[in-house]
């Protein structure tokens, strides 16, 4: 039997021990849920480069589409002035079969018989071939160039029509990728949604669990609470006999504040309570996604950097200055950096969490996330 309490009691005292373990700062596991969107924002951002080289080709279109306008615009005046001028050459030529043919066709052999020298009768039967030989001349001149014409206008409507057909397709591929982008846009949004829950949740359960943990420790305590020797035996407590009042001593010289040596190094030095480092963390966690705002103090709506760090800390019961400088100089530079440390360089600050990562606000345009550090000076407030 008293083997047997023996035994019960090593196996209470190991589950106890096993529960009041230092708590864990686990980060969430999105990494799978991070990879898809990261390979949902590049292909948003390949999308956006074929679409944004397709509006450059329908820019050019465009511009194609103008000039053949013009083009077949300028045709059909050059059509028209040809038509004009064919217009007026028959004109004139009915004038001269007119003429001809009222004067009869002797009028033309008497002139030239009625000649007063051989070279004045050669001279009128020239010129009557002539006038036969420019009409001829016209009338070939105006078919060919209306020839050309009506060519030319038929290619350049062609063209037309090929670069209209082009058009469509274009506005086609435009509608389909604009619908592929606002679609994996909204995976991305839903992704990143996914990510910030599963944060959220994880923060939950580390309280969660860091509640259970100290409510472990207490009750170890309290069971503990007469106190037992190292020999594993129970020894009573004596009471303690009332002593002979103190003589009052010289009262301590007042110490010599201390100089300042590196920023940070001793100046509001944490106690290591890992409870409010984890608080820290958590608090750090809720604000994946918050817009960085320059000058923010804001929870989930905007925050800069240091206002971040402030408001976690804020969120663990304790008091830090605004600005990097002030985070710095007030808080206790560690070499072994954990869990709920400043992470600081010149000019910004951030949650540090532990595996070389951290959690910042980072600069305009972005949102607050987990990056890898990149700094050397840790601060511990704890």
């Amino acid at each position: 039997m008293k083997m047997k309490r023996v035994c019960n009691m090593f196996v209470a005292t190991a589950l106890t021990c096993s529960m009041i373990a230092v708590p864990v700062f686990a980060a969430p596991n999105t990494s799978g849920l991070e990879e898809q969107k990261k390979a949902a924002e590049n292909e948003v951002n390949s999308l956006q480069s074929q679409l944004s080289t397709l509006m450059s080709k329908m820019t050019d279109l465009q511009n194609q589409l103008i000039t053949k306008g013009e083009e077949i615009t300028k045709a059909e005046k050059q059509l028209e002035e040809a038509q004009a001028k064919e217009k007026q050459q028959y004109e004139d030529m009915k004038l001269r079969i007119k003429y001809m043919y009222e004067e009869g066709d002797g009028s033309a052999v008497e002139r030239i018989l009625s000649s007063g020298s051989i070279a004045e009768m050669l001279s009128q039967a020239e010129y009557v071939q002539k006038i036969h030989t420019y009409d001829r001349n016209m009338l070939d001149e105006y078919v060919e160039t209306v020839n050309e014409v009506e060519e030319l206008k038929t290619t350049l409507e062609e063209d037309m029509n090929k670069l209209e057909d082009m058009q469509t397709e274009y506005e086609a591929q435009q509608t389909e990728l604009s619908n592929t982008i606002e679609s994996k846009s909204a995976e991305v949004e839903n992704l990143d949604a996914q990510i910030q829950e599963a944060a959220r949740k994880a923060a939950e359960e580390e309280r969660e669990r860091q509640r259970l943990a100290e409510e472990a420790a207490k009750n170890e305590s309290a069971n503990n609470g007469g106190g037992t020797s190292n020999g594993g035996g129970t020894a009573p407590n004596t009471p303690e006999t009332p002593g002979t009042p103190e003589t009052p001593g010289t009262p301590d010289t007042p110490s010599t504040p201390e100089t300042p040596s590196d920023p940070g190094n001793n100046g509001g030095g944490g106690s290591g309570n890992t409870s409010a480092a984890q608080a820290i963390v958590n608090a750090a966690w809720t604000q994946i996604g918050v817009p960085y705002v320059w000058g923010g103090t804001t929870p989930y709506v905007g925050l800069d950097c240091s206002g971040l760090t402030q408001w976690c800390h804020a969120q663990a019961g304790i008091s830090i200055g605004r600005v990097d400088t002030d985070q710095l100089y007030g808080g206790q530079r560690v070499s072994d950096p954990q869990p709920g440390d400043i992470a600081w360089t010149p000019g910004h600050v951030a949650i540090y969490i532990g595996n070389g990562q951290m959690i910042e606000a980072q600069q305009p345009g972005t949102t607050i996330c987990v990056s890898p550090v990149r700094v050397s000076v840790y601060v511990r407030y704890w």
